[in-house]
Order: C-alpha cells, then structure tokens, then sequence
C-alpha cells in the first residue's frame, strides 16, 4: 500500500516520518529503507534502517526515482517497509507527474508485497483527485 503524509513546510511531516520509521523498525521481520534527498536524518531514526540519500546517486526527477526504488526492493527481498521525505524536492512540483509517479509505485507496492510511504509538501487540495484511488493518506 502506498501512503501519503500531507502538509506543508513546518506542519510535522519529517517529524511523523521518523516517528514511523522507528516504529516500523521495532515490529518488522525483514529490513526497513528510509529515503530522503540529503542525509540529514542520520541522528533522528534507528540505526537498524537504512537510510539512502538520492543526491548521493543523482537521482533527480520521477522516472529515475521510479527506477530508483525500484532497484532498492529488487536488490533486497527482506524489505518490509519503504519511507521517503521530501518526494517533491527529489521528483519535482509538477502534481500530474507526482500522480503519475504513485500509480506506478502503488503497482510496484503491490507485486513486491510492501508498504511504501511519502511525505508531500503541499495541501490535499493541490493534488489531482485520482491520486486518492491508489494511496491513502496518513
């Protein structure tokens, strides 16, 4: 399943994120994967998830993220869970091509059998309505 944490800047995204990475971590069987752009949560989740950083690889734009998490869950079948910060500053703003993103990776959620979640800065409003069809929002 494919989960969305709202909001905009300042409202406790990256802090909910890190509050569900390190749950995830304690209940988990397999591993868990935190995502983010920069590495600027070394200090906040549990050592035992592993944290990536896409300007490490040049990962910018949504077909290479796409490609990107694709890779993580194709290299690792002991992944239980997928979290990612600040998609919109590693995919772009453009909400169309955000939707287009998450219908991809609901399907790729499904057929790995794990649980994927993104923070996105922006209101509910601003996202197209079909975006609700294929993620929850948390």
């Amino acid at each position: 399943m494919v989960y969305l944490i709202l909001g905009n800047k300042g409202s406790g995204k990256t802090k909910r994120l890190i509050d569900l990475v390190n749950a995830a971590v304690e209940k988990s069987n397999g591993n868990v994967v935190c995502i983010e752009k920069e590495r600027l949560l070394t200090y906040n989740i549990n050592y035992r998830a592993r944290l990536v950083e896409t300007d490490h690889y040049k990962v910018s734009g949504y077909d290479a993220f796409y490609g990107f998490i694709s890779g993580i869950i194709a290299g690792d079948h002991d992944i239980t869970d997928i979290l990612v910060d600040a998609t919109l500053k590693i995919g772009g703003r453009d909400y169309e091509a955000l939707a287009n993103f998450l219908e991809k990776v609901s399907e790729l959620s499904k057929i790995a059998e794990q649980d994927i979640t993104f923070t996105v800065s922006c209101d509910e409003s601003d996202l197209p309505e079909r975006i609700f069809t294929f993620c929850e929002k948390i």
